[in-house]
């Protein structure tokens, strides 16, 4: 395949260098692949870091609700009021990096999350501990959407599941080493300097994100025109690609933020955002608990089987994500494994006291949620272009992370009135049984989901 391309504008609006493009498709392919092993592999790393300290509460909480006096309803308000702060400034950080960039809004990101994750070793009262998860929230705000966002300027939408889903594995692989993780250092440094386990964890996972934001502001480059690890005709021929992305949607395509917001689509694909992202955040808070209530005591035992749920979606994930690339299908490749989370959560409350049971179920919710993710988004590049790309994409994880600001406060509720966790695991069948129908009654927008 031949692209000719003389004068192709990238993603952000910024001409290219005037070059034509004569690579072949196998010469695409290896285009795109060397793209993957230059900026993928550090956006992991820093997602897998973002997610550990997000979510370290989950098992810190073990130790840390007998020491402070914390009751369930107060733990899930510090772990929801998280996405309270990422929310108010998820869309304003979007809009900023697509004006200066994702270097120095990555950099900006990971030093404040890096501060406010090792600040909550010191905390000693429920206000702090909502403070700082609020802060937490607020400095992580944008690291998601802005990641999407930056990968628009270099990955074509037809290659974009398999890269979002690659970047999106970083979830399940901190679930993997977050558990273990976690609880090595809790039970090992447990007493060290006087110290619990519980704030050595909050330290030593915090630091990293600090690093992780200088390496990633020397290592990465705003846009593709920016780079010089490419040759000038392989620039032009990713702007080229992405360009064509937007002459393809013509006038099915948003170019403005203001559209968006007028589009009922767009709330329906929030819809399952929401129950994507609230399963995913009752899989981090709630998994150790899970595990711990089916039998399991020891605290290194339930952060190592915590990790085997992760092993195996991670594999799914990826899966699913390479199929919709191929056959270039997004809507049932987000719905199927979207349901087939609903069935392992829903399945969870009836195994809760067997172990292996349980852990089944677990792999199977987690397995569905996560798959779920690549190709879902990859959807809302089916509907944008230009500018609404960056308040479009930032508006959809808005409407999930609502979710999960009010699930966990919700869940907890529910566990302390009820004393049991099978409310809440209904509820986050529930949800991603709920945005599955929402597309499907929007099926005319999204009729086929292909880029």
């Amino acid at each position: 395949m031949t692209n000719d391309a003389i004068t192709p504008r990238d993603a952000s609006g910024s001409q290219a260098p005037s070059a034509r493009t004569h690579l072949t498709e196998p010469q695409n392919d290896l285009l795109y692949r060397r793209v993957l092993w230059r900026i993928m592999p550090l956006l992991v790393i820093c997602y897998i870091v973002a997610f550990i300290d997000r979510s370290n509460v989950g098992i810190a909480k073990i130790q840390f609700m007998g020491d402070l006096g914390f009751t369930n309803a107060q733990y899930g308000f510090g772990a929801g009021i998280f996405y309270l702060g990422y929310v108010l400034l998820e869309i304003p950080s979007n809009q900023w990096l697509a004006r200066i960039g994702a270097r120095i809004t990555i950099l900006r990101i990971m030093i404040f999350w890096g501060i406010c994750c090792t600040l909550m070793a010191w905390m000693s009262t429920a206000p702090h501990f909502y403070a700082l998860r609020f802060l937490l929230g607020a400095a992580e705000a944008g690291f998601f959407p802005g990641v999407l966002l930056y990968l628009t300027y270099w990955i074509p939408a037809r290659r974009r599941a398999r890269f979002n889903a690659i970047f999106l594995a970083a979830i399940p692989v901190a679930g993997m080493l977050g558990g273990p993780l976690a609880g090595l250092i809790m039970s090992g440094m447990d007493g060290v300097w006087g110290w619990r386990g519980w704030q050595w964890l909050f330290v030593l996972e915090g630091l990293p994100a600090i690093l992780l934001g200088l390496v990633a502001y020397g290592v990465l480059d705003d846009k593709p025109s920016d780079c010089r690890w490419l040759a000038e005709h392989e620039r032009a021929q990713i702007m080229a690609d992405v360009s064509a992305d937007a002459r393809k949607l013509g006038d099915r395509a948003h170019a403005t933020f203001g559209a968006v917001l007028a589009d009922p689509a767009f709330y329906a694909l929030g819809l399952l955002g929401f129950g994507i992202m609230v399963s995913t955040g009752g899989i981090f808070f709630w998994l150790p608990t899970i595990i711990d209530k089916s039998g399991v005591e020891n605290l290194r035992d339930v952060g190592l089987l915590s990790a085997l749920p992760f092993i195996i979606a991670v594999f799914f994930q990826y899966f699913i994500a390479r199929r919709s690339d191929r056959l270039q299908e997004r809507r049932w490749h987000t719905l199927i494994p979207a349901l087939v989370g609903a069935v392992g959560w829903s399945l969870l409350p009836f195994v809760a006291q067997n172990t292996s049971l349980a852990l089944i179920a677990l792999a199977v919710a987690t397995s569905g949620t996560f798959s779920a993710m690549g190709p879902f988004w990859s959807l809302p590049s089916t509907m944008l272009s230009g500018r609404a790309m960056a308040g479009g994409i930032a508006l959809v994880t808005t409407l999930a992370g609502l979710g999960n600001f009010l699930s966990p406060i919700l869940v907890g509720w529910l566990v302390d009135r009820t004393g049991s966790l099978a409310a809440g695991q209904f509820y986050f069948a529930g949800l991603l049984a709920l945005g599955t129908a929402g597309v499907l009654v929007s099926q005319r927008r999204f009729s086929s989901g292909t880029d």
